[in-house]
């Protein structure tokens, strides 16, 4: 376990620490790294020792625009989603009309061909 340092507005002088568990996963070490970035900006920002770059990311980050390019995102993935599953459902009803098809075969009775037939006449 490693210790985190967090402080509160209220809590500024009076350094509060806790033990983090360690992450499990790259998507849980990735959002912890986030976490304290934002949190390390946040302080930068209110101490003023923020620099140029940094400020003009966050400004980035907090434009209408990059809020529709979010949105806009996370729209194409749910359609993404809603196509695999389409997909998906397709080639089940697939493999089931084939399975279907099998079954009346199985049960269908022979066919004859004029060949077959041995009349005289």
């Amino acid at each position: 376990m490693y210790k985190v340092q967090v402080k509160s507005v209220e809590q500024e002088n009076s350094g509060v620490e806790y033990q983090a568990p360690l992450p499990f996963t790259a998507e849980e070490t990735e959002d912890e790294l986030i976490l304290l970035a934002s949190k390390l900006a946040r302080q930068r920002l209110m101490d003023g020792t923020a620099s140029n770059q940094l400020v003009a990311e966050i400004l980035r980050l907090g434009t209408a625009k990059e809020r529709l390019q979010k949105e806009k995102l996370r729209k194409e993935n749910e359609l993404l989603a809603a196509k695999t599953g389409a997909i998906q459902s397709q080639q089940g009803r697939d493999a089931f009309q084939q399975e279907v098809l099998r079954a009346i075969k199985s049960y269908a009775p022979p066919s004859y061909s004029d060949e077959d037939d041995d009349y005289d006449e």
